[in-house]
């Protein structure tokens, strides 16, 4: 193969290299003039944060305390026989109603009426001896102290008869109140000792509640307030009472004062229930709030985030009342502020938001005067 000249070597170098040096003159023009485009999504400023948000508003809050307790009635006896025997007849089945001094049980009587029948023996014959010896005493016959050793074993006699004729009546258990016999626990031919519970009863014409309230709320609590209770047996029902009493004295070990509310036993209210108490110390008709879950909870002072601008900024509040899901806004906010109620976690200081499931904050203000104007 024959070589080529030198002068031609050079001058096919030559026209290679033009493109090249073309194509570096462009790039080199390109950078002088501020380089390539910048990327679209780099032009973009942060993402907005999307929100659920909600407007502060007016409507009725009132303050109160709540606690959780059992209902009791207003009396209850539990009967014992006070004396001993043989149960002849029950007179009453759980669940009756009952008044004070009615037969319950009947006792067998035997051994006590002739216990009756002797002491009334002995009575008689002592009274017998001392009119006769008041006779013979005036005629000297007998001296003053045997008229009065007479007189003492008469008294002591006529003791005796009546404690056996109460020995007597014990025999027949009688109710010490009226209510509702609650249980029983006696049938007809048990022997029954003294002092023996038999029969419960209870009273259940008033039902009372009993609180143990924090010493806190002490100056707020007092008899009349109104109370109202709902009881887990009895689901969607709410039935009113008032507060009874208030203790005056704080029980050092617990920090607490007992508060004693009562409702009526007549309806559905039964002894035992489990029952939620919400006692009502002040009302405001027409206060300023937000929902609960507008706060922010990081444990600094109370705030919320206000939409302004499509911006979340934080804003400190001073609170009032809170009843329901709803807190009373004392100072910080005003009648139709937008605040955010979900998606607070990923918010910051001056953050752009995107309001959820609603038109954007301002925007119902915007085109209410536009509709107007189209009138």
């Amino acid at each position: 193969m024959s070589r080529l000249p030198a002068s031609t070597v050079r001058g096919v170098l030559k026209v290679a290299a033009i493109p090249a040096l073309c194509a570096l003159a462009l790039a080199l023009g390109a950078c002088k003039k501020g380089g390539p485009a910048p990327d679209a999504k780099a032009g973009n400023g942060p993402e907005a944060v999307p929100v659920e948000v909600a407007k502060a508003s007016h409507r009725a809050v009132a303050a109160s305390y709540t606690g959780t307790t059992t209902l009791e009635p207003l009396a209850e006896a539990q009967v014992v026989a006070k004396t001993s025997g043989v149960a002849l007849a029950v007179l009453v089945e759980e669940g009756q109603a009952v008044r004070a001094g009615q037969p319950l049980v009947r006792l067998d009587p035997d051994r006590a009426r002739l216990a009756v029948a002797q002491s009334e023996a002995q009575m008689h014959k002592l009274e017998n001896s001392y009119r006769r010896a008041q006779q013979l005493v005036g005629q000297q016959m007998i001296s003053a102290s045997d008229v009065d050793q007479l007189k003492y074993d008469l008294e002591n006699a006529r003791a005796q008869h009546r404690m056996a004729s109460l020995e007597l009546s014990y025999t027949t258990v009688t109710a010490p109140i009226s209510g509702v016999l609650a249980s029983r626990d006696i049938k007809p031919g048990n022997f029954v000792q003294i002092n023996s519970p038999i029969i419960r009863i209870v009273d259940a014409s008033r039902l009372e509640a009993t609180l143990n309230v924090p010493e806190r709320e002490i100056a707020k609590l007092k008899p009349g307030q109104t109370v109202e209770l709902s009881a887990d047996a009895l689901p969607g029902k709410r039935f009113t009472g008032t507060v009874d009493r208030v203790s005056p004295v704080v029980d050092t070990g617990t920090g607490t004062f007992r508060v004693v509310a009562a409702f009526s036993g007549a309806g559905e209210l039964q002894p035992g229930m489990f029952s939620r108490l919400s006692i009502n110390y002040d009302q405001r008709a027409d206060a300023l709030v937000v929902p609960r879950a507008a706060l922010i909870e990081d444990g600094g002072e109370p705030a919320v985030y206000v939409i302004r601008d499509d911006k979340a900024l934080r804003t400190g509040l001073k609170l009032g009342y809170s009843e329901a899901g709803w807190v009373e806004v004392r100072e910080g906010l005003k009648d139709g502020d937008t605040v955010v109620i979900a998606g607070k976690a990923a918010l910051r200081e001056g953050s752009t938001v995107q309001v959820l499931g609603g038109d954007k904050p301002g925007d119902a203000k915007a085109t209410a005067p536009a509709a107007q104007a189209g009138k």
